[in-house]
């Protein structure tokens, strides 16, 4: 069984930083595209960032020149580091990956959620 579990998040001003981290545990043989998403109160669910086995990163408009994210391969981890937080980055933010399990094949692919963590950003 796969798992993403999220740590990180809580309460900042505005201005301020945060860091998110997710780790992927299970059977594993392969972990493609990690990603974080996010989804404000009264709003659909948003791409923060998205980031290749390779290291390549994508962001959505609203964090580029903010967000960083970064992955280690060896640890199967994946982290999101939020820096001049907004009221509206306020939000639960969820770790999400593309795994492979051992033993099934390229028909093995699936795509996994962690349970999200809130990130809170007071003005």
């Amino acid at each position: 069984q796969v798992q993403l579990v999220e740590s990180g998040g809580g309460l900042v001003q505005a201005g301020g930083s945060l860091r998110v981290s997710c780790a992927a545990s299970g059977a594993i043989a392969a972990i493609n595209n990690m990603a974080w998403y996010r989804r404000a109160p009264g709003s659909g669910r948003e791409l923060v960032a998205r980031i290749s086995h390779a290291g390549s990163p994508t962001y959505g408009d609203s964090v580029k020149g903010r967000f960083t994210i970064s992955r280690d391969n060896s640890k199967n981890t994946v982290t999101l580091q939020m820096n001049n937080l907004k009221p509206e980055d306020t939000a639960v933010y969820y770790c999400n990956a593309d795994i492979l399990r051992p033993g099934t094949g390229a028909v093995g692919w699936a795509n996994y959620w962690g349970q999200g963590t809130q990130v809170t950003v007071s003005s």
